[in-house]
């Protein structure tokens, strides 16, 4: 496999999914077709939207899956809005621990460890729900998780002698939210406790474009590595409109519909810059 382009998309939760899924459908409106990649890297919800996107199905079907009642997967809602504990404790372990990442991943996903959440096999029927197929795809795609005793992030590929419904369901636990998940004897924990969009796993690639539903400290600093190294790059965010549609809480599934819809129409209006990168 070749090292021209690459797909690379982070954590948002469902309005995430949603709001990506919603981007590529616009863009292949517009005539992009983002299933020629070379690679694809996912966090998270994007290692949901790369799994899916992957998988054989059209981006119509795709997102159809996000919009029509009767083919969206079952979900489990959390009550309230958890991401603002998450994103409470996170903050003060960095504050804690001066920034030491590595410290961080390790505070965290301890945390997780000792949190009551629902079932892991319950959570893991969510994420089995999600994928059309359940086998990895031809095309290359990394799935970041992170190991929730250690701290050690983990990049799971087709080799990795993972399933691709263990290997999703790992990235995406989000932590004191969703149990760590666990695969051969190790519990892991949300990819995104590495980095929300994980950019730089991208290195090495001649054009690379990133989808990122949520903010990402580490972006920039990640898409200047890899402008460094001679990689062209795109990077889509929410929109305005994109923003309104995620609301407060991107776990609530009632922000998918508008969410997708929101992407597709952001989709389409960037596709011409798009465009010039990808084609």
């Amino acid at each position: 496999m070749g090292n021209e382009r690459a797909v690379v998309i982070g954590g948002g939760g469902v309005a995430g999914i949603a709001w990506a899924t919603g981007v590529i459908a616009g863009l292949a409106d517009a005539g992009i077709d983002l299933t020629g990649a070379d690679s694809y890297i996912g966090t998270s919800a994007g290692a949901n939207v790369i799994a899916q996107l992957t998988s054989g199905l059209t981006t119509a079907e795709l997102f159809a899956r996000q919009v029509e009642p009767e083919l969206q997967s079952s979900e489990i809602v959390p009550d309230g809005n958890p991401l603002d504990g998450v994103w409470e404790t996170v903050t003060r372990i960095m504050e804690d621990s001066a920034g030491d990442m590595a410290v961080v991943r390790r505070r965290v996903g301890n945390l997780a460890l000792t949190t009551e959440t629902v079932p892991e096999s319950a959570r893991r029927a969510v994420i089995e729900s999600r994928l059309p197929v359940h086998e990895w795809p031809r095309q290359r795609l990394l799935i970041t998780a992170v190991d929730a005793r250690t701290g050690e992030p983990r990049i799971f590929d087709r080799d990795s002698g993972v399933t691709l419904v263990d290997a999703v369901t790992a990235s995406s636990a989000v932590p004191l939210v969703w149990p760590p998940h666990t695969v051969d004897g190790v519990r892991y924990t949300d990819g995104g406790i590495r980095t929300s969009v994980n950019a730089d796993l991208a290195a090495g690639h001649a054009r690379v474009l990133i989808i990122a539903p949520l903010a990402d400290p580490a972006l920039e600093i990640d898409i200047a590595g890899l402008t460094e190294r001679g990689a062209r790059v795109e990077l889509i965010v929410p929109d305005e409109a994109a923003v309104a549609a995620f609301g407060a809480n991107p776990l609530d599934t009632a922000t998918r519909v508008p969410a997708a819809h929101a992407g597709r129409a952001q989709g389409k209006s960037v596709a011409a810059q798009v465009a010039r990168l990808w084609d």
